[in-house]
C-alpha cells in the first residue's frame, strides 16, 4: 500500500497591514495659501470740511486728471469727495474720498504744480502770433494753426480768445482742412482708448478738439491720437458753450 500523502495542516496567517490614505476629518481645516494683507487707509490729512489753499491745490490736480470739473472753491465739498474716491479706485487704494499720505503723495505725483491764477479760476490771456487763414475771418470759427500750436476762436474776423493746443503724432496726426463741428459730447469718454476727453468738438471722424488731462499735466512732452488738445480746461469749458453745431473748423499751418 502505497504511503499515503501527508495531510497538510492549516495555519493562522497575519495579513501584513496595507498602506491606505487617511480620509481627512471634517473639522481639520485645509491649508489655504498665504493672502496679500489689504491696503489700509493711512490717516486723513484732508477730508470733508477742510478748507484752504491746500485743498484749492487738491482741486486743481483733481482737475488735471480729470477727476474734478467746475470752480475751484477750497472747500472739502461733495465734488471733491467725488473727485478722490475715482482717484482711489482707479489706483486700487482703500477708497474712502478722504486724503490720505498715499493718495496726495501719488496725486502730486501725476500732476504739475497748479499755478496761482489756476487755484482762483483766472484765465490768463494767450497771445499768438503768426499769419491768420483768411478762412478764418467770417462768422465764427476755431481757427488752428499748427504751426504756432494755437487755437484762435474767431467771431467776425476778430480774435477773441487764444489757447495752447497740441496735435497727433506723425503716425496719428490732425488732419488738416476746412471741416465743420458736426457732434458735441460735455463728458466724452474714447470708446478706443478708454480715455476722458472732456468738452469733444468732433469735427472729422473721430478727431476733435477737447480737454486733455494728460497734456496739461506733461505738455508737448507727449502727443494725442490725432485730436487737438487743449490743457486750459476753465478757457475749453467755456469754449464749448460758446461753439455750436455746424461752426466752421479751419487746421492749417501758418
Amino acid at each position: 500500500m502505497s504511503p499515503s500523502a501527508p495531510t497538510a495542516t492549516s495555519s493562522s496567517v497575519t495579513p501584513s497591514p496595507s498602506a491606505t490614505t487617511p480620509t481627512p476629518d471634517a473639522s481639520t481645516p485645509s491649508p489655504t495659501a498665504p493672502s496679500t494683507p489689504a491696503l489700509v487707509a493711512g490717516p486723513a490729512i484732508y477730508r470733508p470740511g477742510s478748507k484752504g489753499d491746500a485743498v484749492r491745490d487738491v482741486q486743481v490736480r483733481l482737475r488735471q486728471l480729470a477727476w474734478y470739473s467746475g470752480v475751484i472753491t477750497g472747500t472739502y465739498d461733495a465734488q471733491t469727495v467725488s473727485g478722490v474716491q475715482g482717484f482711489q479706485t482707479k489706483r486700487g487704494f482703500p477708497v474712502t474720498g478722504e486724503v490720505d499720505r498715499r493718495t496726495l503723495d501719488k496725486l502730486v505725483s501725476m500732476t504739475r504744480t497748479p499755478t496761482a491764477n489756476e487755484k482762483n479760476n483766472v484765465i490768463a490771456p494767450v497771445t499768438a502770433t503768426g499769419r491768420i487763414d483768411p478762412r478764418c475771418m467770417t462768422d465764427h470759427v476755431l481757427c488752428i494753426d499748427k504751426t504756432t500750436r494755437k487755437l484762435r476762436w474767431m467771431v467776425d474776423g476778430q480774435v477773441a480768445r487764444v489757447f495752447d493746443v497740441r496735435f497727433g503724432s506723425e503716425l496719428s496726426p490732425t488732419r488738416e482742412g476746412s471741416f465743420t463741428v458736426y457732434w458735441k459730447s460735455r463728458d466724452h469718454v474714447s470708446t478706443i482708448y478708454h480715455t476722458a476727453m472732456p468738452f469733444a468738438m468732433f469735427f472729422s471722424g473721430g478727431q476733435a478738439i477737447h480737454y486733455s488731462a494728460d497734456f496739461a499735466a506733461r505738455g508737448y512732452n507727449g502727443s494725442s491720437h490725432g485730436c487737438v488738445n487743449v490743457r486750459d480746461y476753465n478757457g475749453i469749458a467755456w469754449l464749448f458753450d460758446q461753439v455750436g453745431v455746424g461752426t466752421s473748423v479751419i487746421v492749417y499751418r501758418s
